[in-house]
């Protein structure tokens, strides 16, 4: 099926809208420093868990409108090859079977691999007519701008617990550099998490312990993610 005819509406930060501007010509910059097409109000009673995820990548506050969406945040923040990121980017349009449909995405991701339009769904959704055809309209509208389209459900759940606990120790100002150059520069391949801390007797070991942590979430060491994190888990200069 051919690419629909698209159009994207645009929110500036200091307020101004840009409306009706060709998909396939709005420029990446328009679109990667764009405000929330789209807020929110909490009220009691409301069925989604909203509110806003502060991101080491963009050193701001991001918006979610459910605990899902609040997950591919922690995923994205967590991901190195990520460099920006968007909550409700814009409103895309496009004439599909006669009719003018509109759409706003999730999350837009700026990456070393390209634009990432992202929307995300609780897997048994998928299947809903209505959300299959919107997904599927979008897709075509991205993958035309040879973009990356993704539609994101539930992670494995290990994973999850793992980048949650890391990214409580994502704010790097809350670490002593010098703390953290030496934990760079000492040798710690193949050492296991519970022993790492006596490399530097010379720190407290919970200051040790948790730059250790600040250092998996920033990728300057590895271990395996997919299981649940224990002391005997070897430490990795490399993934």
């Amino acid at each position: 099926m051919n690419s629909p005819a698209a159009t994207v509406s645009v929110r500036r930060r200091d307020g101004e809208v840009v409306e009706d501007r060709s998909w396939s010509t709005a420029s990446l910059d328009l679109l990667a420093s764009a405000a929330p097409w789209r807020t929110f109000r909490w009220y009691k009673g409301q069925k989604h868990y909203a509110g806003t995820y502060w991101a080491a990548t963009t050193q701001s506050h991001v918006i979610y409108e459910s605990r899902l969406e609040l997950t591919r945040l922690l995923f994205a923040d967590f991901d190195s090859s990520v460099h920006g990121l968007v909550a409700q980017p814009f409103l895309l349009k496009a004439v599909v079977e006669g009719k003018v449909r509109k759409h706003i995405p999730d999350y837009f991701l700026i990456t070393e691999r390209g634009p990432v339009v992202v929307d995300v769904k609780p897997r048994q959704w998928l299947s809903m007519p209505v959300v299959a055809f919107t997904f599927a309209w979008t897709r075509r509208a991205v993958e035309s701008r040879w973009w990356r389209y993704e539609v994101w459900s539930e992670p494995p759940q290990t994973e999850l617990e793992n980048i949650r606990f890391l990214a409580g120790f994502r704010r790097e100002w809350l670490f002593a550099p010098d703390l953290l150059d030496e934990l760079r520069r000492a040798d710690l391949e193949g050492v296991p998490m519970g022993e790492a801390a006596e490399r530097l007797p010379q720190w407290p070991e919970p200051c040790v312990r948790a730059a250790i942590h600040h250092l998996l979430w920033r990728h300057d060491l590895h271990t395996d993610l997919t299981e649940p994190l224990r002391p005997s888990w070897m430490l990795r200069r490399t993934a």
